[in-house]
């Protein structure tokens, strides 16, 4: 019989999805055994049979469905404004240039959230969290990039600090200042890179105020060779870097992030088998955003197939948005994954889960329910894991545990 400590916590009579690797079984699933938690980590997954007949802390579960916390690898959470109006326009004829041109686009969230005040844009900030963590969100990442400015982007960046200290949910801040060239720099985008890389980046760095750089390479963002610059900035720091890449046509972003060791390169709808090759052997993840692909009804979905014969790992998140992507559920990213782009529920739900943790370069502690790792995970009302993203709007979240709590 094992000898429990005091103060262990044990969640008794569950299906365990560990999402380990390691493990035989679909989605590493685990019968008859039990969960102990101790000091905020998982100490064990042990047969029922070792429990003994009681335990003060022990919670039965009645058969019900555990799984790694959620994690959301990929969020743009802290705005002011909204474009819905925008989309209006856009369903009612009216171009992108021509609403770009009337001050719409990515400016219009830039000046909004220029002029909100911190707390407001806590406020806002916070709501939207709260929706996440309601479908079992236990790790969340937030960019900066609507500040565009020193000021601004900081103000962005200190928003996601109060929102991480409030220890609900664990946050992987990333500044993301080169979004776009703001309207002030917009006859010279490489004078705003210069501040990019100059400024923004080591002073923001030095302050502690994110942990890895993004950038948007793109033929309606930034150049190679200005993000290279970007990358070069951050690599003389010892900052890892991800990157926006081959969204909307094929510039090579995905290769220039992998030289780069990059943690991942998102969206990739025009990923081709040389960047494929080229992150397979950096080691980078692929981040799937179905949620833009949707919105913006795009035809050109990512090269999955690919992805699975070099064996990149494929993280799927919410890429929440005003602009492209206003869908604040990951739940809902998952079953986009698997009806737009073809992933099995199995990979969807690695993408939320060990994927998504390596590409926030936390793969040794989240996304897998194993032995030492962070005692983040849900009890859900469901037999079986593809029941969460078989039916969207459903949310059968029973319990979230974060840091080995209940919340």
């Amino acid at each position: 019989m094992r000898q429990w400590l005091p103060d262990d916590t044990i969640w008794r009579n569950v299906r365990l999805a560990t999402m380990d690797p390691e493990r035989e079984a679909p989605y590493g699933m685990v019968e008859g055994h039990a969960l102990v938690v101790r000091a905020g980590r998982i100490a064990a997954i042990v047969p029922e049979a070792s429990l003994g007949n009681s335990h003060h802390h022990a919670h039965d579960m009645e058969g019900r469905l555990v799984t790694p916390g959620l994690i959301d690898c990929h969020t743009h959470l802290v705005f002011g404004g909204n474009r819905a109006g925008e989309w209006e326009q856009r369903l009612n004829g009216v171009s992108y240039q021509q609403i770009s041109a009337g001050g719409g686009g990515i400016n219009a969230t830039v000046s909004a959230t220029r002029t909100a005040t911190p707390d407001q844009l806590l406020q806002l900030a916070r709501a939207r969290m709260h929706r996440l963590i309601k479908e079992g969100v236990t790790l969340l990442e937030i960019k900066s990039g609507y500040g565009l400015a020193l000021a601004a982007e900081e103000k962005m960046l200190r928003v996601i600090a109060a929102l991480a200290a409030e220890q609900v949910i664990e946050i992987s801040p990333t500044l993301l200042a080169a979004h776009a060239t703001p309207a002030e720099y917009r006859n010279d985008p490489d004078g705003y890179i210069t501040l990019v890389c100059e400024t923004l980046l080591p002073q923001l760095w030095e302050k502690g105020l994110f942990e890895a750089v993004d950038l948007f390479c793109e033929s309606v963002g930034f150049t190679l060779a200005q993000s290279e610059r970007v990358f070069r900035a951050a690599q003389a720091l010892g900052i890892p870097v991800k990157g926006h890449v081959e969204q909307l046509s094929l510039l090579g972003g995905a290769r220039l992030v992998s030289r780069y060791h990059g943690l991942s390169a998102d969206h990739i709808e025009y990923l081709d088998e040389d960047g494929v090759a080229a992150m397979s052997r950096s080691g980078t993840v692929g981040v799937l955003l179905p949620g833009a692909f949707y919105f913006l009804k795009e035809q050109q979905r990512p090269p999955v197939a690919l992805l699975r014969q070099y064996r990149v790992p494929m993280a799927v998140a919410t890429d929440f948005n005003p602009g492209t992507s206003p869908f604040i559920s990951l739940h809902l990213a998952m079953n986009m994954a698997c009806v737009q782009f073809g992933l099995t529920p199995e990979e969807a739900w690695a993408g939320v889960t060990r994927h998504a943790a390596q590409a926030l370069g936390r793969q040794a502690t989240h996304g897998q329910l194993k032995a030492g790792y962070v005692a983040d995970f849900n009890v859900w009302d469901a037999q079986q894991p593809v029941e969460i993203l078989y039916e969207p709007g459903r949310n059968p979240l029973y319990q979230r545990i974060y840091r080995g709590q209940m919340t």
